[in-house]
């Protein structure tokens, strides 16, 4: 528009004159179909120009401002001021180059500078190029809500990184707590057996040491008679010489007492090894899992828990979207990627009755694409069904009270297996293209509130122990193991 009036006159959204204008609380008004329009595209009802969220979804008409618009529709556009007149020649500018896209008088038209150019009438010209521009819009418009979603999805992003920041320094700090109150456990324990011992070896020396002190005193008091008797005339000494050599001879004299065996405390015993006993017996207080969930590729609607063996659903839940989302819904995926070997993991469905456990992982196509491949069981209406994307969903024998599963896969071979782990019973095999180097990951679906879980392994530490290797003459090989 040319004029103030004329901008005053014009909607924010579309930029054109009002029609059937509306007014929101901030007091901006705007077309209601423009207003309506830009609702649609906006997850709150808010200003376009100020942001003002506005409290109704129906806002009135502003009645003067369409009076207004109409009145200055019907002048056609109304009165140009001044400020349009030719510049060259004083005209109104009543015409628009098509060529040098300008506005002209009609003295222009027919000047040299604009020969053989086209020309439309200003309203006419107005309306073309506002469509046009109008279309050049919608594209910025549609980029404009791509990059608001992704601003709003950084955001949520953001927030949802300190959630699992709490929620991983609380697991954390539990589990620290464990881990000291099984080494505090484990402290007084040994201690006590330390001291339990000292007390027995103590007390068998009390005893060792009473008895020494009863023979200790026995003889020195035939010692003394004895010594006695001998400082005696001859006459008083013989007359009690057989008393005398009843003292000497009454009985063996005692061999050189030696320390008792086993006197000493068994440090030994309470100090080798002693980190290394230590760990062996925190078996009992760990445990391990062959296949960790990854939460970051879990479905909104699934919830893994906080040691990440388990997931059960849960409806309702917003997180942000992120790269490692799975695209199938309501499942979850193993922290960890397999390529090689041979792997094997078990999970207890228990009465869970909407269940898939396989392996995901992508497959290059001849044109060079990857595709999305799984291979999978499911237990779904009582019935339970083996389906990859290469083959068609096949039924399988029912298997009555399968509440545990062992998952085999077997990269040698080329296999990937399925067993009742309670009966060993087969469930069924799937047969990998040959050469199947891919990397697959562990495969969770359920829609069941029922949690299903991944089950700990038994840890073992094991001692290693290596024979020497031969070596050459004169040269000594130390006796060497590996713990």
């Amino acid at each position: 528009m040319s004029s103030g009036l004329d901008e005053d006159l014009c909607c924010p959204v579309c930029c054109d004159v009002f029609q059937n204008p509306v007014v929101l609380s901030c007091s901006h008004s705007f077309c209601k179909e423009c207003l309506t329009e830009w609702w649609r595209t906006k997850p709150t009802r808010e200003c376009p120009v100020c942001k003002r969220r506005s409290s109704k979804s129906d806002p009135p008409r502003n009645l003067a401002l369409k009076n207004l618009s109409e009145a200055f529709l019907k002048k056609g556009r109304g009165q140009r001021s001044p400020e349009t007149l030719c510049g060259l020649h004083s005209e109104k500018l009543r015409l628009f180059c098509l060529d040098h896209r300008e506005l002209v008088c009609v003295v222009c038209r027919d000047s040299r500078r604009h020969a053989d150019h086209g020309f439309k009438p200003v309203d006419e010209a107005a309306q073309d190029f506002k469509k046009e521009i109008r279309e050049s819009l919608k594209p910025l418009k549609e980029k404009l809500k791509l990059l608001e979603d992704a601003r709003a999805n950084c955001d949520q992003t953001a927030a949802h990184v300190k959630v699992q920041a709490r929620r991983a320094e609380s697991h954390i700090k539990e589990q620290i707590k464990k881990l000291h109150r099984f080494l505090e456990e484990e402290e007084e324990a040994r201690i006590s057996a330390v001291w339990e011992e000292e007390q027995q070896k103590s007390g068998a020396m009390e005893e060792k040491m009473a008895a020494l002190s009863r023979d200790i005193a026995a003889l020195s008091a035939a010692v003394g008679a004895t010594e006695e008797g001998l400082r005696a005339d001859d006459v008083p000494f013989l007359s009690g010489y057989a008393a005398a050599a009843e003292r000497v001879q009454w009985r063996p004299l005692l061999e050189e007492p030696q320390p008792p065996a086993g006197a000493l405390l068994d440090e030994a015993k309470h100090l080798g090894n002693l980190s290394f006993n230590i760990w062996s017996r925190m078996q009992d207080a760990v445990s391990y899992a062959p296949v960790v969930l990854d939460p970051n590729t879990a479905d909104p609607e699934l919830l893994v828990s906080t040691d990440l063996t388990g997931v059960t659903t849960r409806k309702g839940r917003r997180l942000p979207g992120n790269a490692e989302r799975t695209r199938f819904p309501c499942s979850v995926l193993g922290s960890e990627g397999f390529d090689s070997g041979s792997r094997s993991w078990d999970l207890e469905v228990g009465d869970n009755a909407d269940w898939e456990l396989g392996v995901l992982g992508e497959v290059v196509q001849a044109d060079g694409r990857p595709r999305a491949a799984l291979w999978r069981i499911q237990f779904s209406g009582g019935k339970l069904t083996a389906f990859a994307t290469s083959d068609r969903e096949k039924d399988l024998p029912e298997m009555k009270e399968l509440r545990r599963v062992r998952v085999h896969l077997d990269f040698s071979r080329g296999r990937l297996s399925f067993y009742d782990l309670d009966t060993r019973a087969h469930i069924h095999t799937f047969k990998l293209k040959p050469g199947f180097k891919d990397t697959v990951f562990p495969y969770v679906y359920t829609e069941d509130p029922l949690p299903l879980r991944i089950l700990p392994v038994k840890v073992a530490v094991k001692v290693e122990r290596f024979t020497p290797y031969k070596m050459p003459l004169g040269i000594e090989s130390p006796v060497s193991h590996q713990e």
